[in-house]
């Protein structure tokens, strides 16, 4: 299964905004457990997205979610990067 069609989904600039975001959320609001907030950048994406686009189509959606979520999985990656090296 091909699933490199995925990167033309992918939209550095909301994967920037929801990965500051995120840490913004993670350590500042004690409320918020951790885990919803992958789902919270999920829809920070896709608001991001529908605003820069200014239409709802799939490939939008799917644009949003795919950069919103992927950044949860950048600041994982980084974080078991960092915490494997001490």
């Amino acid at each position: 299964m091909d699933i490199s069609f995925l990167s033309n989904y992918f939209i550095v600039v909301i994967v920037g905004i929801c990965c500051s975001l995120g840490y913004v959320i993670k350590n500042s609001f004690d409320f918020i457990p951790n885990k919803y907030i992958p789902a919270i950048m999920a829809v920070i994406g896709v608001i991001l997205n529908v605003w820069m686009n200014g239409s709802v189509t799939p490939d939008i959606l799917l644009g949003g979610l795919f950069s919103g979520l992927s950044s949860v999985g950048l600041h994982q990656s980084y974080k078991q990067l960092i915490e494997n090296k001490k």
